[in-house]
């Protein structure tokens, strides 16, 4: 019997005619190593970039930012704490790091997937309420940071099976080979490890996937009925703005769903598969074999390539990973000067649509961005200042904000 990450394949111990191949004469022993190493570096500096970008700028803390945190910190969970360990299931033909890494590990990969999948779900329905009422009054601005933890508590719920039963176990095959594997099922429960592939997949993959698509349905059900409502004199002006810049910050959602179910896809149907198929053992082979290793190192993959989409989607967060990635400092802003750097007075969230600019009238500069000033402040959707220097700084709370209204209303002077 060989026990890989969640599942486990049946040899007849007595058989001399094993299909067991030497691990130095596999091709993922040398293949795996290098990608868990990609995933690593990747994963360590995108992630911390965004935790660092969040905890240092004011500015970007505010709700979808918050659920983009919360991410960031399941997936340098994951990576810290299960890539080191997992990487060498298919180089070392045993488990070793002893039981309590392997229960360790377990429940880390758990609440990592966890917290992904429940703050993706929560993500879409921000999204969703945001593009229905983006006029509100009411802020619930700790709303998210509540949900984020309710969302970490559910996630280590659902990781207590994983602690509590993982273990090492000890087998023997044919022509005197001994292995010792890393599983999340106890040996005794035979029935236990069918209806928690199930569970797992139901609760991690199949449910919340209902769920976003059952929000973005109604999103796009929405920006179209907006769109069918316009005035025409705001068709092609103000009015096609707003719809573009809401489609843009769905669109940007939408991408961190659309790379996590495919990257836990193949996971999920080769575990179904092999618990669920009655022929799976007798049917496993070099195929099924390369769609378990494929699933194995995408859901991992998972946790290193949402900075990269997030870089690709969001000027925003690019100039802050140009800043601290590649020591730019002067990326937020091309004619900002430190002192407004350094105030974080050109920081925009993630939600933003329109980069910086500034007039090209040297001696007046504008400057937009959606610094919170804190709930205690007057909350107006937009704030200038006239400063000694010549710079007008406008502070947009949300991009549809800025998009629409009367601008003549939402300016108060400080």
């Amino acid at each position: 019997m060989i026990s890989l990450p969640n599942a486990t394949v049946s040899y007849d111990e007595n058989s001399t005619d094993s299909p067991y191949t030497p691990y130095e004469e596999r091709i993922e022993t040398y293949l795996v190593p290098v990608i868990f190493t990609i995933i690593f570096i990747v994963g360590v500096l995108g992630n911390g970039t965004l935790v660092i970008v969040y905890i240092r700028h004011r500015g970007m803390r505010n709700a979808p930012n918050t659920y983009i945190f919360s991410l960031a910190l399941a997936d340098l969970l994951v990576i810290l704490i299960c890539v080191p360990f997992v990487s060498v299931i298919y180089t070392l033909e045993s488990w070793p790091w002893g039981e309590l890494i392997c229960r360790i590990s377990e429940s880390a990969k758990d609440v990592s997937i966890g917290v992904s999948v429940f703050t993706l779900t929560a993500l879409s329905a921000e999204r969703y309420c945001a593009i229905v009422n983006p006029f509100r009054k009411l802020q619930l601005r700790k709303l998210p940071l509540v949900c984020a933890t309710f969302i970490w508590a559910a996630a280590l719920v659902c990781a207590a099976p994983a602690a509590l039963f993982s273990s090492t176990v000890t087998m023997k095959l044919a022509h005197n080979v001994t292995l010792v594997y890393c599983t999340p099922y106890p040996l005794q429960w035979k029935i236990y490890p069918k209806w928690m592939t199930l569970l797992k997949a139901a609760v991690y993959y199949g449910l919340p996937l209902l769920v976003i698509a059952f929000f973005y349905s109604l999103m796009a059900r929405r920006l179209l009925e907006s769109t069918r409502e316009m005035p025409g004199a705001l068709h092609g002006g103000q009015g096609e703005a707003q719809a573009k810049a809401r489609k843009s910050v769905a669109c940007m959602v939408l991408v961190f769903v659309i790379v996590f179910f495919i990257c836990f896809l193949p996971y999920h149907a080769f575990e179904l598969w092999f618990h669920f198929w009655p022929t799976a053992k007798q049917d496993y082979n070099d195929w099924t074999h390369a769609l378990r290793i494929v699933g194995f190192c995408l859901s991992f993959l998972n946790s290193c390539v949402n900075p990269v989409a997030l870089y690709c989607v969001s000027g925003v967060f690019r100039q802050h990973f140009n800043r601290y990635l590649c020591c730019r400092r002067s990326a937020l802003h091309p004619t900002c000067s430190s002192r407004l750097s350094r105030t974080a007075i050109c920081e925009t969230s993630f939600r933003s649509t329109h980069r910086h600019r500034c007039n090209r009238n040297p001696t007046e500069s504008v400057v937009i961005s959606n610094y919170d000033y804190g709930s205690t402040k007057k909350k107006s959707n937009i704030i200038t200042r006239n400063s000694g220097d010549g710079v007008i700084i406008m502070t947009v709370r949300d991009t549809n904000d800025f998009l629409t209204g009367d601008l003549d209303e939402k300016f108060v002077n400080r």
